[in-house]
């Protein structure tokens, strides 16, 4: 954030402005706003290998919004005139070149440091197993971790090793004295979690050591939902099924929620009545539906819809809507390939029953249909449903005629959960306005 205060300093210079409180006080809030956004949007998080444009898109999303947040928050004060609009102007951008420019440059004399052989932190893995291999697969492939891996080390013979056995060059054991030696920077456990006492011996005699030791688990991490190590007393435990959302990352997101259906509701506000006086007009019966579903840790929830059928179903058996139904209304017809019908979800969303981004709720007799044939189904219920999710803007929309389309749907909804960030939020509510509201999949 060094980089936000120079450069205010150098806009301010550039413009004439002489130094006083006010821009100083300003200073501060954008600074605040600026670490509030970056937290919840996890700007500093440790981003995957190959992510580098990520963190680049990232960056520019935070510190956009903070400057807009900023100007906003100086009109409803009414102290924007105080404030050289030009300065303003010329502090964002030299912010933004400089943030980008200071990572583009670090990121140049980091990789070509590596490309050198300077600082690289050598690897060793025990274990000529699978999950070893595929270690070894990544340290290689990407190089801008600067990692270089000098080999693998197991008791097996070489018989047993079959083709990889070229690349054994120890047993265990030399692994464990080269780490007491310093003769390496980190150590990967690639054994089976079978091997509990073995591997439990082979840590004992590391922590004679200053070697980085990280034991890579050989079960199906994907199949993890939250994989965070915390403890229950002096036990340590791994999550398996567990929320993303809890504590701080919780009160960053129903905070974004309240403020972002709040601000739709009064911008779509015209929307709502057309459609509103469009069914009472066409069709008998009341404008809003109420329909049951599951919300949050698999509580039903009442989910409010704009009525397009001439039926309202919400018995223990639902036939979802197809091709040509004719239960449909002509402007239910409309209103439900446009997703307009589901805009009264932004009340849901209101009193804390859903989300604006998250997994869609299903009818609850679909649930209780599919939780029996879709593996972790019920998982989606960790966070609260959403008006909009990572799986509609990737096309599974619509009717689940089929068991693969619904199990694509589920794989979507699961890695959103996984994978959860303010941006990742911000980044589908975007994508929906080009690709949400209207699909051909949508009856």
């Amino acid at each position: 954030m060094m980089f936000m205060v120079v450069m205010l300093l150098l806009a301010m210079y550039i413009n004439g402005i002489p130094y006083g409180k006010d821009y100083w006080l300003l200073l501060f809030a954008n600074l605040a706003i600026f670490s509030y956004l970056g937290e919840s949007m996890q700007l500093y998080r440790v981003l995957r290998a190959g992510q580098f444009t990520l963190r680049i898109m990232l960056l520019f999303a935070v510190l956009s919004i903070s400057f807009l947040l900023t100007v906003f928050m100086l009109f409803l004060m009414k102290e924007a005139e105080t404030y050289s609009r030009l300065t303003l102007m010329s502090w964002y951008l030299l912010s933004l070149f400089s943030f980008i420019g200071w990572r583009l440059i670090y990121r140049k004399i980091k990789h070509q440091r590596y490309a050198n052989g300077f600082g690289l932190r050598k690897v060793a893995i025990i274990g000529l197993t699978p999950s070893g291999l595929k270690l070894q697969e990544q340290i290689n492939k990407h190089k801008e971790m600067g990692l270089k891996c000098i080999g693998f080390f197991d008791d097996r013979t070489e018989e047993r090793l079959a083709e990889h056995s070229d690349q054994l060059i120890g047993k265990v054991q030399e692994a464990v004295e080269m780490a007491q030696r310093n003769e390496i920077n980190k150590l990967y456990i690639c054994l089976p979690l079978l091997a509990e006492k073995r591997i439990a011996n082979i840590i004992h005699e590391l922590g004679d050591s200053t070697v980085d030791v990280l034991l890579v688990p050989d079960f199906l991490l994907k199949n993890l939902m939250h994989a965070n190590v915390s403890s229950v007393g002096n036990i340590d435990t791994i999550s398996v099924f567990e929320s993303p959302l809890s504590g701080i990352k919780e009160f960053y997101k129903r905070t974004f929620d309240i403020l972002f259906s709040a601000c739709a509701l009064i911008g779509i506000s015209p929307v709502l009545i057309g459609v509103a006086l469009a069914i009472k007009l066409t069709s008998p019966g009341p404008i809003l539906f109420r329909q049951d579903r599951y919300g949050l840790d698999g509580k039903r929830i009442g989910v409010y819809k704009f009525r397009s059928m001439k039926v309202m179903e919400n018995k223990d058996v639902v036939v979802q809507a197809t091709k040509g139904d004719s239960r449909i209304t002509p402007v239910g017809a409309f209103i439900r390939r446009t997703s307009l019908d589901e805009l009264p979800q932004f009340f849901n969303v209101l009193i804390g029953d859903m989300s604006v981004v998250g997994p869609r709720p299903h009818a609850v007799a679909h649930n209780e249909e599919y939780r029996k044939q879709v593996d972790y189904y019920m998982l989606r219920h960790k966070v609260r449903p959403g008006i909009t999710g990572w799986a509609q803007i990737n096309g599974w929309r619509g009717e689940t005629d089929t068991l693969e389309k619904m199990e694509k749907r589920i794989e979507y909804d699961l890695e959103y959960i996984r994978n959860w960030s303010l941006w990742l939020d911000i980044k589908i509510i975007f994508l929906t306005f080009f690709k949400g509201f209207v699909n051909k999949n949508a009856y």
